[in-house]
């Protein structure tokens, strides 16, 4: 059965709805969503509708620019920079900026894509920025409901992917991202608030569940790391997105992946006798090259697992 959440203003939902401006009170269902689902939409998450749709005229004016301009946002790691249309996912392309933080990368990625206009610099960089704020926000968050404390993501690199779905009427029913996790520790996705797609798939049933538009709101995925990281506790949802419609959709992800250095394991905290290790520790960007190498985009935490 596929659950339903109304969110105010009577919207049905069919993941779990957080109310990020209802804590402690949310704490509770915001962990069952994380064990249960990997995923969840947020609402008043404290970021302005304006600029929501800004960020979105923004991003979909750096799209629609041409190809030979697009590739200039280039990087020899899949996924950090331009992906174009290719065989393997003919409607699919993206572009992106890696550690949003490192000094100069945000001005490279405009630089690469000819960003002369300083309110575009300017909407781009405040709504990052919010959204990393939203970013730590949950990272507390997660670890307040799992009785620890402190700044879970400080420091980590965060990384920009504007995603454009060319659906034509004839590959509706397609498919326009195969089945995967993702690699890092959660993403925030601003997701087309017109035109669905997203499918998650759910932990109990294995079924796929539709994610249905909810202007205003966010969606929040858990990653590999997230499950690697709190010893199985959070769930790595995997997820697609399917072609519903014959016209373009848009999306806007922010991903907060893993510390730069060193292997992230499971705290002390969260291993004891009744819950030991089942992962060994792992570097990001470690984890990412094999993910690549492998052409593997579901399951391969397992081959983390501790022998035991």
């Amino acid at each position: 059965m596929v659950m339903f959440t109304m969110a105010k203003g009577g919207v049905a939902s069919n993941i779990p709805v957080i109310d990020m401006q209802d804590f402690p009170a949310q704490s509770g269902k915001l962990m069952d969503a994380c064990r249960e689902w990997g995923c969840f939409r947020v609402i008043n998450h404290g970021i302005s509708p304006a600029l929501m749709g800004e960020m979105k005229v923004v991003s979909r004016s750096l799209i629609d620019l041409p190809v030979e301009i697009k590739l200039r946002n280039s990087d020899p790691v899949h996924g950090k920079g331009y992906t174009p249309l290719n065989a393997f996912s003919p409607v699919f392309e993206a572009l992106g900026c890696y550690d949003l933080a490192a000094p100069g990368n945000l001005d490279k990625f405009f630089d690469q894509l000819c960003v002369s206009d300083p309110r575009q610099r300017e909407i781009m960089t405040t709504y990052l920025k919010v959204t990393h704020d939203l970013g730590m926000d949950m990272g507390r968050k997660l670890l307040q409901g799992l009785g620890l404390s402190g700044d879970l993501f400080n420091g980590w690199p965060c990384q920009l992917r504007i995603n454009k779905y060319n659906c034509t009427p004839e590959y509706v029913g397609s498919t326009g991202a195969a089945l995967h996790t993702d690699p890092g520790f959660l993403t925030i996705l601003q997701d087309d608030e017109i035109i669905g797609g997203l499918e998650a798939v759910r932990k109990d049933t294995g079924e796929y569940v539709p994610v249905d538009p909810m202007p205003g709101s966010l969606v929040v995925n858990l990653g590999d790391l997230a499950a690697i990281w709190s010893n199985g506790r959070l769930w790595n949802v995997k997820h697609r997105v399917q072609c519903y419609e014959g016209s373009v959709r848009l999306s806007i992800a922010f991903f907060v992946l893993g510390p730069k250095d060193g292997a992230l394991g499971a705290p002390e905290e969260l291993v004891d006798s009744e819950h030991p290790r089942l992962y060994k520790p792992m570097n990001f960007e470690e984890y990412r090259m094999l993910r690549i190498k492998t052409k593997c985009p579901t399951g391969l935490i397992e081959v983390l697992r501790v022998e035991s």
